[in-house]
C-alpha cells in the first residue's frame, strides 16, 4: 500500500465523514443549501449517510482495498449527482468542491485498485 493511497483516502474520509455528518445532524448550513438545492428532506440525510459510509469504507480499504474502490466509486457517483443538483438549480458555480471530491473519488479508486 502506497502513500498515495492512504493520504488521498485519508483526505477524503475526514471531508465525506464531516459534509456527511451534517447532512444527518441537519445543520443550519447544510439545510440551507438543500433548500437551495431543492433535495427532500429524507433524500438528504440519505446522502449524509451514504457519504459518511464511503469514508468508513475508504478507510476499512485500506485493509482491503476492494472495500476502497466500492467507496470511492459509489463517492464518485454521489459527486457526479451532486454536480447534477447544482446544475439544475442553476448553482453551477457552487458545484467546484463537488467536481474536486469527483476528482479525488477518481483517484481514490484508481489508487486503490492499484493496490489490489
Amino acid at each position: 500500500m502506497g502513500i498515495a493511497t492512504i493520504v488521498i483516502s485519508a483526505l477524503l474520509a475526514v471531508a465525506f465523514a464531516g459534509s456527511g455528518g451534517l447532512k444527518v445532524a441537519g445543520a443550519k448550513q447544510s439545510l440551507q443549501i438543500r433548500d437551495q438545492l431543492r433535495i427532500r428532506p429524507r433524500l438528504w440525510t440519505l446522502i449524509g449517510a451514504l457519504e459518511v459510509a464511503g469514508a468508513i469504507g475508504l478507510l476499512v480499504g485500506l485493509a482491503v482495498p476492494a472495500i476502497g474502490v466500492a467507496a470511492a466509486v459509489g463517492l464518485g457517483l454521489l459527486m457526479a449527482g451532486a454536480i447534477g443538483a447544482h446544475v439544475r438549480a442553476n448553482d453551477s458555480r457552487s458545484a467546484a468542491p463537488a467536481a474536486l471530491l469527483l476528482v479525488l473519488s477518481v483517484a481514490a479508486a484508481i489508487v486503490h485498485i492499484m493496490s489490489m
